[in-house]
């Protein structure tokens, strides 16, 4: 349900961006494949670990606290994964030329230590919006 759900949920997006199906499925497998496995790899693990996890009804609150602790280690394990395909071009970068505002390679900005954003109006980088 992972694997459906999460590519059905990017796809559309690029679908209504006019993409054509067969096109937006095979951006969308090799941009999610990775980071949803991880992360079902992870809650899976988890919740198997949690003593009675597995077996607790949706009215058990070990099943909630559970849910909560897998969901967490999952988002946890998948983030770095997720940075480090976008660092590289791949995962969700490669979608993102083809939703509305893209900025093209030469238009992207970049981040510095801090995080901050450089390249705004004013700041005498070329870098900038370019629209």
């Amino acid at each position: 349900m992972a694997f459906f759900f999460g590519y059905a949920l990017s796809t559309l997006p690029l679908i209504q961006a006019g993409l054509g199906f067969t096109a937006a499925l095979s951006v969308v497998f090799a941009a999610d494949t990775l980071s949803i496995a991880v992360m079902e790899i992870v809650d899976n693990a988890v919740m198997a670990i949690i003593p009675g996890a597995m077996d607790a009804g949706l009215v058990n609150p070990i099943f909630w606290i559970g849910m909560i602790v897998a969901l967490s280690a999952a988002f946890g394990a998948a983030f770095p994964v997720n940075r480090y395909l976008i660092d590289k071009g791949k995962g969700h970068a490669l979608t993102h030329q083809y939703h509305e505002g893209h900025q093209g390679h030469g238009g992207r900005r970049h981040h510095g230590p801090s995080g901050a954003s450089s390249g705004g109006p004013g700041s005498g980088d070329d870098q900038g919006d370019h629209y």
